[in-house]
C-alpha cells in the first residue's frame, strides 16, 4: 500500500492546474493519475484557438494551453502515472488503480482532488430511433479521428445538438472540404457559446433547425439520411413535420455529463442539478479532504475557468493538509470517512454553521452548494447557468426578504456560465442564499 499526501485523479487541464497549485502552496508529495497515454486530456485534440485569453492573456490552441500546464508539472517534478485507470475509490481515501507496467496499484491518500472531467452524451442517451449503421458518433470522437488520427470520418454531416464541440467541428469539417448539411437542436436556442454560433455556424451559412429532433436514422451498412421533425413546447414530436436530409455521418453534440462514477462509488453526495459533487466554498466534498473541480464538478463553458477553479482546489487542499497532516512517519490506516467537526457536512444539511445555496427562478444548479459561516474567505464566488435566454436581466441573491446582491446583465444564455461574487460578511446571518434571474425571455 503506497502512502501519498495528495492524489489528483485526472491529468487534464483541471488535474494539472490543481497539482501545480498544490505544489506552489507547499505540498511536496503529490501524484497525478491519468488514464490516457499523455497528460492534457481532451485538450490534445483541440487544435482550434480561443483558449487562454483569461488565464494566460494569450490566444492559444487547446494543445498549447495543455502544454503550458504540462511544462509546469514537469518543471516542478510532480510525479504522474499514465495509462493508469482508477477502478475503485473508497470513503477512507484508498485508491485502487491498474496500469500495464505495474498491474494493480493500491494507494492511501491523505487528500484527494477529483478532476476526472466529463463525457459526451451518446445516441442511446438521446433515444434516437432508426438504423444502426456506421457513421454515427459523438462530436468529440470525430474530433479525435480528425485531429489525432488524421482520419476524415465523413463527407456530408448532420449534427444533432448545438454544444460547443459540435459547433467547432462544423467549422472544421467545412474547412476540410466537407458539407455540413444541418445542425438540429431540440431547444429554441443554441446550447453553445454565442461566439461559436457566430464564428462556426453563421459565418459559414450552415442551416440550423431549432425546436427539432432526429425522428429516424436511415441506411443499412452506413447512414444514408436522417428524418428531421419539429417538436412542440413539451418537446414531443409533431406528426407531419418530418423532412429528409441526405448525409453519411451523424454527429452527436448534445451536452456533457460529469464523470462521477468514482465520486458516487466513494459515497460522496451528488447534486441532481449539476450531476457533480456537492461542495463547500472550499470545493470540499462530503468527505473531508476530498475536493472536486473542473468539469467533473460542473460543466464549464471555458477551459480558462476550469483551470482557475482547479488552482483554487489545489490551494484549498494544501491548506487542509497543513491543518490535518499526519505526524511524520505515521502509518495510521484509520479511516477518515466519518466527517470531522470541521467539515461543512458534519451535522446535517441545515446545520447551524452551514448556509445552503438554492436555485430560484431561472437558475440552474449552483456551485458551491454550501458556505460555512466561519469561512476564512472574504468573498464567495458562485457559478450557475441560466435556464433560459434572457434580455435586460437582473440576477439577485437573497436570504428571506433581505437582498444580498443585485447584478444586471444585458443578456444571459444557457451556453454561458454566470458568476456572482458575494462578500462573506453578508452571509453571516443568512438562513440561505437563493439565486434568481428576472428579465425578458427571448
Amino acid at each position: 500500500m503506497r502512502e501519498v499526501q495528495l492524489v489528483v485523479i485526472g491529468g487534464g487541464a483541471a488535474g494539472m492546474a490543481a497539482a501545480v497549485s498544490a505544489r506552489r502552496n507547499g505540498v511536496q508529495d503529490i501524484l497525478i493519475l491519468e488514464r490516457n497515454d499523455s497528460l492534457g486530456g481532451v485538450l490534445r485534440q483541440c487544435i482550434h484557438n480561443g483558449f487562454g485569453l483569461h488565464r494566460f492573456k494569450e490566444d492559444l490552441t487547446g494543445v498549447e494551453f495543455a502544454a503550458k500546464y504540462e511544462d509546469m508539472v514537469r518543471e516542478m517534478q510532480i510525479p504522474f502515472l499514465l495509462n493508469t485507470f482508477v477502478i475503485e475509490l473508497k470513503p477512507d481515501k484508498t485508491i485502487t488503480a491498474v496500469n500495464p507496467e505495474q498491474g494493480l496499484i493500491e494507494i492511501r491518500a491523505q487528500s484527494i482532488i477529483l478532476a476526472m472531467g466529463c463525457r459526451e452524451r451518446s445516441r442511446n442517451a438521446l433515444l434516437i430511433p432508426g438504423a444502426r449503421g456506421a457513421g454515427i458518433m459523438t462530436a468529440g470522437t470525430a474530433q479525435r479521428y480528425l485531429n489525432i488520427d488524421g482520419y476524415l470520418p465523413g463527407h456530408r454531416i448532420v449534427i444533432v445538438g448545438s454544444g460547443d464541440i459540435g459547433l467547432i467541428m462544423a467549422r472544421q469539417f467545412v474547412l476540410e472540404g466537407c458539407q455540413v448539411a444541418a445542425v438540429v437542436e431540440i431547444m429554441p436556442w443554441s446550447g453553445g457559446l454565442p461566439r461559436n454560433m457566430k464564428q462556426c455556424i453563421e459565418d459559414f451559412d450552415i442551416p440550423v433547425y431549432y425546436n427539432s429532433v432526429i425522428a429516424q436514422v436511415r441506411g443499412k451498412e452506413r447512414v444514408s439520411s436522417v428524418l428531421v421533425a419539429k417538436v412542440d413546447e413539451n418537446r414531443r414530436l409533431i406528426p407531419g413535420t418530418e423532412f429528409e436530409i441526405p448525409c453519411d455521418t451523424l454527429l452527436i453534440s448534445a451536452g456533457l455529463i460529469p464523470e462521477n462514477e468514482l465520486t458516487e462509488q466513494a459515497g460522496i453526495r451528488l447534486s441532481r442539478a449539476t450531476r457533480g459533487a456537492e461542495v463547500s466554498e472550499e470545493l470540499e466534498t462530503s468527505i473531508p479532504g476530498v475536493f472536486s473541480c473542473g468539469n467533473v464538478l460542473h460543466v464549464h463553458d471555458l477551459v480558462d475557468f476550469v483551470s482557475e477553479e482547479a488552482e483554487e482546489a489545489g490551494q484549498n487542499a494544501a491548506v487542509w493538509l497543513s491543518e490535518n497532516r499526519s505526524l511524520p512517519g505515521s502509518t495510521s490506516t484509520e479511516s477518515t470517512a466519518d466527517p470531522s467537526p470541521e467539515s461543512v457536512f458534519s451535522q446535517s444539511d441545515l446545520a447551524d454553521d452551514i448556509v445552503p445555496a438554492v436555485s430560484g427562478d431561472g437558475v440552474g444548479g449552483i456551485v458551491p452548494q454550501f458556505v460555512r459561516r466561519g469561512t476564512a474567505k472574504k468573498e464567495i464566488s458562485f457559478m450557475f447557468r441560466p435556464k433560459n435566454r434572457f434580455r435586460d436581466a437582473v440576477i439577485t441573491a437573497s436570504s428571506g426578504r433581505d437582498e444580498l446582491i443585485r447584478k444586471k446583465a444585458i443578456a444571459l444564455t444557457p451556453g454561458e456560465m454566470c458568476r456572482v461574487t458575494i462578500p462573506a460578511e453578508k452571509l453571516a446571518q443568512a438562513s440561505e442564499i437563493r439565486f434568481s434571474v428576472e428579465g425578458t425571455m427571448v
